[in-house]
């Protein structure tokens, strides 16, 4: 006969091992009083641009001793909210947050809390609706981003009717976009037929595309807010033998630049740099908690890459 383990002894053992954990984690801290630790939190893991801010971040910290707990909401604000309380009860010294909502008014809430606490905000990738939360805010020219696709579009195509892909709930996407609509606004051979909340994903971009193609609407450019939702619209317009829409996008990812070769329906990305996002981060760490003064916003240039550009596989 099996035996199985009672409910009572699972939770007791569960809370033996939770009490160790913090016991050892208070004897590091004793140890090295002068360890800095820092949580990471960024609206999902699933995105490599996000995977390679917190690996430079992950490198630049942990090198000279210190740490850095990192934590996937999976685009959950309840659970960011959870990953923030544990970095608070945890005494991190400072918090690095792409955030799943910016305008959340329960994640503002838990990030005045480890404010209150001493504990530095650190915004990456967007803003926060509440500006004066974050110590600094490190982004990309989002907004030139945009500026950069419009142009772009109207190079290769003297009239158009545009899908756009985007994510509203992230200042970073609604800013490319409207950088795109004012640059447009005064040309009326563009026009702007359809918009569709993508939540910056590949599963979520690809069947509204394919919806939008099975209403009839008519379409000749994709503007998407990054390189995943490209993707997306990439694969629905494969699967509808669709070859006449031209997408722009933004990242400058791997994975799209490889693309550019096989697909003239990818007109070009524009290429941020994750690198340089998590080099600053790392660094307004290290001044903040030396009392230094940092920038409030910390803006890094955009540039435009296509099949034409100097071969760049990478992230830069």
């Amino acid at each position: 006969m099996k035996k199985t383990l009672s409910f009572p002894i699972i939770v007791t053992g569960i809370t033996v091992l939770l009490t160790l954990g913090v016991y050892l984690w208070g004897q590091q801290r004793a140890l090295n009083p002068n360890q800095i630790i820092v949580g990471t939190t960024y609206m999902t893991m699933n995105n490599d641009f996000y995977q390679v801010v917190n690996d430079v971040i992950v490198r630049q910290l942990e090198k000279r001793g210190n740490r850095v707990y990192t934590r996937d909401p999976q685009l959950s604000v309840k659970r960011q909210c959870q990953q923030i309380k544990m970095f608070i009860d945890q005494r991190v010294n400072a918090i690095i947050i792409n955030p799943v909502d910016s305008h959340s008014q329960k994640l503002l809430s838990c990030l005045r809390k480890a404010k209150q606490k001493g504990i530095k905000i650190i915004v990456v990738d967007t803003q926060l609706s509440d500006k004066k939360l974050a110590d600094t805010t490190i982004v990309s020219d989002n907004y030139q981003a945009g500026v950069i696709i419009a142009h772009h579009v109207m190079a290769d195509q003297k009239s158009a009717n545009i899908l756009i892909l985007e994510h509203k709930k992230t200042v970073s996407a609604s800013s490319r976009v409207q950088g795109f609509l004012d640059t447009l606004a005064s040309h009326s051979d563009y026009h702007i037929v359809a918009r569709k909340e993508t939540k910056g994903q590949t599963e979520v971009a690809m069947p509204q595309v394919e919806r939008v193609i099975a209403s009839g609407l008519h379409f000749n450019v994709i503007m998407s807010l990054n390189d995943r939702v490209a993707l997306g619209a990439l694969a629905a317009l494969q699967s509808h033998q669709l070859t006449s829409v031209a997408i722009y996008s933004v990242d400058g990812s791997r994975d799209l630049k490889q693309l550019l070769s096989q697909t003239t329906m990818l007109k070009g990305t524009v290429a941020q740099s994750p690198i340089t996002m998590g080099k600053q981060a790392s660094a307004s760490v290290y001044s903040l908690l030396k009392g230094k003064k940092v920038p409030k916003n910390i803006t890094i240039k955009v540039s435009w890459y296509d099949r034409n550009s100097p071969i760049e596989m990478g992230w830069q």
